[in-house]
């Protein structure tokens, strides 16, 4: 049977208080006996007998009570305890200050390019602001979800986060609360880390609903990549989205050369034809007017009639060709970064 010091020292607490009770119940069956006795002599004997049983149970519990306190510390003084013993909490402890790798294991907090590689609005878009509201700070934006088409409600139809080529349009939908109607609000479409699509305007929705971003790009000019979305309230970034483009975009189609063709071969002719007659003469005869006398017509032969003609034989052909180029001109607030 192992007993130590601490089991010994609580049994013997025990036993006193048991010991000590005793008494204490032989004390009360004595004051009870004497207060029955008549005789003087024998009821002080008995009385005596009670005080001292009542005397010795307190004097046995006193003694309990101080073993229970100082006899435990007293005997390790005398006995100290086996190193072995005392040195296993030591070690259970120091368990727990080897755990201290969770503490080494700081690269977590190391990783701080998560919150220094916040976006930031660049300096050329925020010349362009337009909006004389204030921003609400406290605006929140979820999470974008894109696809190439919405429904009347501005929620994604078949959502994913890879498009295959060819693509005109992508459309990316979210849920707002806390906007301020006409503060400047901000959307960047990056390639690859490259900014090719931006539109900054004022907001023009609600407090709270559903919104979509939308960039509309040449088919050519969706090239394979990795696409980003960043939505700024002012210059606060507020969230962003990403989603990848595979497969060869569509090749552009041929341009058109239209040749412009003058030809001007217009053909005038006069004829013109002159013809003289003399008319016929009087002849007086001796005061009397003799009758007219025929004389031969003399009729002007012309000669051959000239025939004037004029016909331009030089054809106007411009030796440049003109080529109509189409030249898509970007709006101070709605436009493509990708060089022309």
């Amino acid at each position: 049977m192992d007993l130590d010091i601490e089991t010994a020292v609580r049994t013997i607490f025990i036993i006193l208080l048991v010991g000590g009770g005793a008494l204490i119940l032989f004390a009360a069956r004595a004051f009870r006996e004497a207060s029955r006795l008549k005789f003087f002599l024998k009821k002080r004997e008995i009385l005596g007998r009670a005080w001292q049983y009542a005397f010795l149970a307190i004097l046995v519990i006193a003694v309990a009570f101080l073993i229970n306190s100082f006899a435990e510390p007293a005997a390790y003084r005398v006995f100290p305890p086996s190193p072995t013993a005392t040195l296993t909490p030591t070690i259970t402890t120091t368990a727990t200050i080897t755990l201290t790798p969770t503490i080494t294991v700081s690269p977590t907090t190391t990783l701080t390019p998560q919150f220094t590689a916040t976006p930031l609005m660049p300096a050329v878009i925020a010349n362009e602001f337009t909006a004389e509201v204030s921003p609400n700070p406290d605006a929140a934006f979820s999470e974008i979800t894109f696809a190439r088409r919405l429904n009347d409600d501005y929620e994604a139809i078949n959502p994913s986060d890879s498009f295959e080529n060819p693509i005109e349009r992508i459309l990316g939908s979210f849920s707002y609360s806390n906007m301020a109607p006409f503060s400047q609000w901000s959307q960047l479409w990056y390639r690859d880390g490259e900014l090719i699509y931006y539109q900054t305007i004022e907001w023009n929705g609600g407090t709270g609903g559903l919104g979509f971003v939308d960039a509309e790009l040449d088919p050519e000019d969706w090239l394979p990549g990795t696409y980003e979305v960043q939505i700024f309230v002012g210059e606060t970034f507020k969230v962003a989205g990403q989603f990848e483009v595979v497969g060869e975009p569509a090749t552009p189609a041929p341009t058109l050369t239209a040749t412009i063709t003058q030809t001007s071969s217009p053909t005038q002719t006069s004829t013109i034809t002159p013809s003289a007659t003399q008319l016929p003469t009087s002849t007086t005869v001796a005061g009397r007017t003799a009758a007219p006398t025929a004389s031969p017509t003399r009729t002007a032969t012309p000669s051959p009639t000239p025939t004037l003609t004029r016909t331009p034989s030089a054809t106007s052909t411009p030796a440049d060709t003109a080529v109509p180029t189409i030249t898509f001109e970007p709006t101070p607030t709605r436009r493509s970064t990708i060089p022309r």
